[in-house]
């Protein structure tokens, strides 16, 4: 089944379920999550959790940029409109420090926390308790076409560097045949392109703000990272790459127009599953490095938590505990096999020999376990995140920074005059911040 024939039925089905349910007096459920394939996954899947507990499930599903809005002014407002949110790293240590979630300290044995993989559970937690559960967990690396990238008497290393990416972008991209060498996110959003570039900026040298919390934007590595992310795009990337976020590229490279790809580990399942017209062509590596001891991959989750004051606290556990759990994992294995399960969550998954036979997992993993949220730059900084800094203030600050470098992409300014701008936006809020 198509992911968006998956999400219609779904969303609609379970909207009548919820609606049923209610008028029956059962608990209802309303949970707020993003459009990535691995949630619709699960959303077709809610009919059996229930089935098993009379809870029935609304579905909110939303883009990515949109969800990061709605659910942050839903909690900062308490507003309520959600029994469960999907958030990730970024948003749950500051907003479980704030109180604004429901610890998760409590969940059964049976769920076994302690198999959450330790850089998972890192950051998802506050002053050590969670408050997120992990859904899927994520990297990022380099997914490519073997077959082009023979064409063009290439060889990809495990490890490649940047100049072997632009190089071997340029030799695989025929605009006739509308294959682009490259695609990557230029999209808007701190978490879209705005995550993709502070990734790659940290294997150019770059960092968001020095040890005293100055801003960075007018060094020679930003200039270096998104002067060589706009040339190589231009040359070898799809018409319109700046409005390109995860799941637009995503579509390309299933349709056979991408070269390569780097974005996150969790869409391997999707170029190498049915809806990929080149999935029996697909390789992996890591993520791109300048020589300079980092690669330019991030570290993410997705992940459920319950905002404080929900009134169905004990059925949002009974969700958190069936969508994160080992027997959810099972589940999509046995339906769909173990290249579609939610990776990157569980210690347990890494040492399934069934799991560890599937062509992108080892990658995966190496992939997560190569990222350093403590020690992300090549220079010290002060802060906690790879393509995010953990402060309250960032959100705004990179949103705004990303439309900058997406108007940039887009030829509607230079790079240097994006530079300038997000120099002045960042120092700017920094400092009536009080930092």
């Amino acid at each position: 089944m198509s992911i968006k024939r998956t999400l219609l039925t779904t969303v609609v089905g379970f909207g009548l379920s919820a609606g049923i349910a209610a008028a029956e007096g059962h608990a209802s459920l309303t949970i707020a999550t993003v459009n990535n394939g691995d949630m619709v996954r699960m959303q077709g899947y809610t009919d059996q959790f229930t089935a098993d507990t009379g809870i029935a499930v609304e579905w909110v599903t939303l883009e990515e940029n949109v969800l990061r809005s709605r659910v942050t002014t839903d909690i900062t407002t308490k507003g309520g409109q959600f029994d469960i949110m999907t958030i990730g790293m970024y948003e749950t240590p500051i907003w479980g420090a704030n109180g604004w979630l429901v610890p998760l300290d409590d969940l059964s044995a049976e769920y076994n926390a302690a198999d959450i993989l330790p850089a998972m559970a890192g950051g998802l937690s506050h002053d050590g308790t969670l408050y997120a559960a992990p859904f899927y967990g994520e990297s990022s690396m380099v997914m490519y076409r073997t077959d082009l990238m023979e064409a063009a008497g290439l060889e990809m290393p495990k490890s490649p560097t940047w100049d072997f990416i632009a190089e071997a972008a340029a030799a695989m991209t025929d605009r006739d045949a509308e294959i682009n060498g490259i695609c990557l996110r230029g999209k808007a959003g701190w978490g879209e392109g705005g995550a993709f570039i502070t990734a790659m900026s940290n294997s150019f040298g770059a960092r968001w703000f020095d040890e005293e919390w100055n801003a960075q934007f007018d060094t020679e590595q930003w200039a270096n990272t998104v002067n060589f992310f706009k040339n190589m795009m231009d040359a070898s990337g799809p018409a319109g790459y700046a409005t390109n976020g995860f799941n637009e590229n995503l579509n390309l490279f299933n349709q056979g127009k991408c070269g390569m790809w780097i974005d996150a580990t969790v869409a391997a399942s999707f170029v190498t599953g049915d809806d990929s017209t080149v999935a029996d062509s697909v390789g992996f590596a890591l993520a791109p490095n300048n020589g300079l001891g980092k690669n330019a991959n991030w570290l993410w989750a997705w992940a459920l938590a319950i905002p404080a004051g929900t009134q169905q606290e004990a059925e949002a556990k009974q969700f958190i505990e069936w969508a994160t759990g080992t027997g959810y994992i099972e589940m999509v294995a046995a339906n769909e096999g173990w290249a579609n399960v939610p990776p990157g969550a569980r210690t347990s998954l890494y040492e399934n020999p069934d799991y560890l036979a599937v062509p992108f997992a080892q990658m995966t993993l190496d992939s997560i376990l190569s990222a350093d949220p403590n020690n992300s730059t090549v220079e010290p900084s002060p802060y906690v995140g790879v393509q995010f800094a953990a402060i309250p203030e960032f959100a705004g600050i990179a949103t705004e920074v990303s439309q900058e470098f997406s108007a940039a992409y887009a030829g509607q300014q230079t790079v240097e005059e994006a530079l300038a701008k997000a120099q002045a936006i960042t120092t700017e809020a920094m400092e009536a911040a009080g930092y």
